[in-house]
């Protein structure tokens, strides 16, 4: 004990020679005991050395097990409650972020930066009357929506084909509108038998169905 407290605050370099082992002259093995007895003595070094600096966290451990043993049972369990409501009060602010602006979260939970907000247009609202006024923010959400099943569902109850000709339409009365000259388009360029479908006379001549049966009718054929 005496040589260890000896070593207390001191490196081992500053040791006395006549703390550690000596060996006999010529004997087997006296350089590796004297190393051995140097490194034994820096480990001791160091303990001291830790136990300094947990002097003080040690001490303040010891008084407040010793104040906590000194109270009554419903003083600790008062204490222990008011140590449950602080850890909770903190857990609920952790989980509410800071957002003033409603910006969106990103994938570990906090608003996006309010550059990048603006950066994929986030800050411009799209509002579609098809699919019952819903909102839809930035433009891509917005391109995104014609082929999903809200805007689907509103197309097919007014009895439009959710087609490419309505893209970017958002309105009712201009999809009502749209389909309308579509479908006169469609009739317009439906195949008309009666105009189209050709025949030949005995004579060669190639005519339309109409003026062929006109024809055979007055016997000039």
């Amino acid at each position: 004990a005496e040589r260890l407290f000896l070593t207390k605050g001191k490196d081992v370099s500053e040791l006395p020679s006549h703390l550690f082992t000596k060996t006999k002259p010529g004997g087997k093995g006296g350089r590796s005991d004297n190393s051995k007895q140097k490194e034994i003595a820096g480990m001791e070094l160091q303990v001291y050395r830790l136990a300094e600096l947990v002097a003080d966290v040690r001490s303040e451990t010891v008084e407040n097990v010793e104040r906590k043993q000194a109270r009554t049972e419903g003083e600790r369990e008062e204490s222990d409650g008011e140590l449950s409501e602080d850890d909770a009060d903190e857990d609920e602010d952790d989980d509410i972020p800071y957002n003033p602006k409603n910006l969106p979260l990103g994938w570990d939970g906090k608003p996006i930066p309010y550059w990048l907000y603006k950066l994929h247009g986030l800050n411009i609202s799209y509002k579609c009357e098809i699919c019952g006024n819903q909102t839809y923010k930035g433009p891509k959400a917005f391109q995104r929506h014609f082929a999903e099943w809200r805007h689907a569902h509103g197309m097919r109850c007014l009895g439009i084909p959710n087609t490419a000709h309505f893209a970017n339409v958002t309105q009712i009365k201009d999809a009502m509108a749209l389909w309308e000259k579509i479908k006169a388009q469609k009739q317009e360029d439906a195949w008309k038998p009666e105009m189209e479908e050709e025949f030949e006379d005995s004579k060669g001549n190639v005519v339309n169905r109409k003026t062929y049966e006109d024809l055979k009718r007055q016997g000039l054929l």
